[in-house]
This record gives C-alpha cells, structure tokens and sequence, in this order.
C-alpha cells in the first residue's frame, strides 16, 4: 500500500496531467461530499464538517502562534469569541444593525488582530508555563466581560446571548433556507459548507506562504532559540506581535462565521475546553506543519461525534443494554486516543519534516 502511495506521487510530480488530474478529482470529492453524507448518514453530519471547517481555520491560526513562533498560547479561543461577537451585535436586532456579511469578516479579524497585539504586547518577555498562565487568564477575562457586559448599559446582553443573528447573504441568496439552483435543492448547511471551504482553502494558503516566507524562517528562528534569533537582527518584539496578530485574525473570521452558522452565541461557547480543544488539534496533527494540523482539526472535530453516535448501538449490539453512558463513553475512549497518538506518535500523526529529523535524532543512541 505505501509502495503503490509513494508511486502515485512520483507520477504525479513527472506528469503535470496527473496532477491536474488529481486535483480535479479532488475538487469533485470534495463538492459532491455533502450530498454524500446526506444521503448516507444523514444532514447533522453535514453540519459537523461545516464545524470541523471552522476548527481547520482555528487551528491553523493557532498554529502560526504555538505551531510557527513557539509561543504558548491557552486563550486563543478568546479571538474567536471577539469575532463572533463582532458579528453577532452588528447582524442582528439587539442594536438594530444589519450590516452585511462581507463588511464583518474583515471588522472581526482585524478587531481580533487588535486584541491580539494587546494579548502579545505584555506578553513578550515571558516564556513557557509563564506565558501560558497569561494568556489562559486573558481567554478567561473576555468571556467573563462578555458575561457581564450587559449592565448598567447592555452591550453583550450578558450570559443570555445574541440570538437571531443574520445569516450570509450572497446576491439575494440566503443561507438560512433552502435555495433551488438549476434544479437542485441546496440547503443552508451545504452553502455554509462550500463557504467555509472555500475561506479555509484561503486560509491554507497564506499560512503555507507564510511559513516559506522571510516572516516564517524569522519565527522559526524564535521558535529555535530567541536569544540566537536576536543576536542575527531579528526584531523579536514585531514579529512575535505580528504573530499574534496574524493568528488573532484567523480565529476573528472562523468566529464571525460560527455566529453566522449558529444564529445565536452566548460566552458558553468560548470556555476554555474550547481554547484546550484547539491546541489539542495543533500538537496532536503536528506543530508547524500545516497538512498535519489540518488532519487534526478533522480528526478531532468528528472522532467525538463519531463516538457519539456509535458508543450507544455498539453496547446494544455487544451486551444487549447499553452500559456505560455515551455522551460519558465517548470522551473516555477520545482522551485514550489522545494518550495513546502521543506514546506512539511524539511528533503528531503528520509532523513536519524537521520535527521528525529533530526527535529522531534526539532519540538517536549517543546523542545528547
């Protein structure tokens, strides 16, 4: 199997056809996937994809922080909550604004960007556990005003939320229903798919030029050693703040698009099991590689369903009652997996090629 894999790529480098050919086919795949799993499984896994879309950009955000700088990061998922809010108190009726979708994506990136120089800013003399301490208290001091920012003037209408949030709006083509184009039903959750796929395509793009980019072997550097980084002429304070921003921004956008997708956010959504989700996706698929990020989000985005929804029939099946709890069930078997891919796989389940160089030669016999 892995012969006949490494054959494939071999031919698809030599003929530019075949590689052509191949991305064609994937592009196929991939739009015809959502009518797929409606008819196989069902639409709510249609909408878990869409999810798992949103975590792919939140993943890679991160990735740029922890994954390419080296910078601990336990409050990312406040950014994310900055965007959904964003979008949420300027698309709905709890202010009377309607602006449309395309003007609130950019405000909430670079209302996040904002957040995350402010995040980055204090920050940038601590390393390690100290850094982490600060940024999971910043994670936690934003959903907490966004708990209680809804007195004496309610901003944030407090732990109830914003609901009735407008959803993407294209050419009079609304998302929130269903919408017949040449002759085929669409409904809402497969346009949010082939949106949320396309935004994370872009994503993957600029975080793969960023990482062969003059800005990417700077933070490479930091990540290495900071003080060696200084000594060359790196300017360690922008470019650990340019990270920040950078990653800030991804999860401002992914955070705009949940709220369109949900209708309705509230400060539950952004607890810090989500910030710890995040970075669970990033080292489990592998740091500073953005394919093995990638598969992570995926991975742990739909394992947990998966898990739901088959602990139940399997027990019934094997035992004829069910045993254990599912919803219980399935984060034992998930944390499992987790200890499991790390004893196994250090590096992640796709590691970057210099990850892979670096722990093998640190686990090499006589090497120090």
């Amino acid at each position: 199997m892995k012969a006949a894999w490494l054959a494939g790529l071999v031919w698809l480098q030599r003929d530019p056809r075949g590689k052509w050919a191949g991305m064609a086919l994937a592009a196929i795949v991939l739009a015809l996937l959502p009518f797929a799993l409606e008819a196989s499984v069902g639409r709510t896994w249609v909408r878990i994809i869409d999810l798992a879309l949103l975590y792919v950009m939140l993943a890679l955000g991160l990735n740029i922080v922890v994954g390419f700088a080296g910078l601990l990061d336990l409050g990312y998922i406040a950014f994310y909550a900055v965007g959904a809010y964003i979008y949420a108190l300027l698309a709905s009726p709890h202010f009377g604004i309607h602006l449309p979708w395309w003007t609130l994506l950019p405000m909430g990136a670079v209302i996040a960007a904002f957040f995350g120089v402010v995040l980055g800013a204090p920050t940038l003399r601590l390393r390690g556990d100290y850094l982490a301490i600060v940024t999971l208290g910043f994670g936690e001091i934003i959903r907490i005003f966004l708990t209680n920012l809804n007195a004496p003037i309610n901003i944030t209408n407090g732990p109830q939320g914003v609901n009735m949030i407008d959803p993407v709006v294209i050419d009079g083509l609304s998302f929130a229903k269903v919408n017949t184009l040449m002759g085929v039903p669409f409904p809402g959750t497969h346009l949010y798919y082939y949106l949320f796929l396309l935004l994370a395509a872009l994503v993957i793009s600029v975080c793969i030029r960023l990482e062969d980019s003059r800005i990417g072997r700077a933070w490479a550097a930091i990540r290495e050693d900071e003080i060696a980084a200084q000594a060359m002429g790196i300017n360690t304070r922008n470019v650990k703040l340019l990270a920040f921003a950078m990653g800030a921004s991804f999860g401002g956008i992914a955070g705009g698009l949940f709220s369109s997708l949900q209708g309705f956010v509230s400060p539950e959504s952004f607890a810090l099991w989500e910030s710890i989700t995040v970075l669970c996706m990033v080292v489990l698929g592998g740091m500073g590689h953005v394919a093995g990020v990638v598969l992570g989000a995926i991975l742990l985005a739909t394992l947990p369903e998966l898990l739901r929804h088959t602990a139940g029939p399997v027990q019934q099946e094997l035992f004829g009652k069910v045993i254990l709890d599912p919803e219980s069930l399935r984060m034992l078997l998930f944390g499992l997996a987790l200890i499991l891919v790390m004893l196994l796989r250090p590096a992640g389940l796709w590691p970057s090629p210099t990850r892979r160089r670096e722990l093998t030669s640190a686990r090499a016999p006589g090497t120090v």
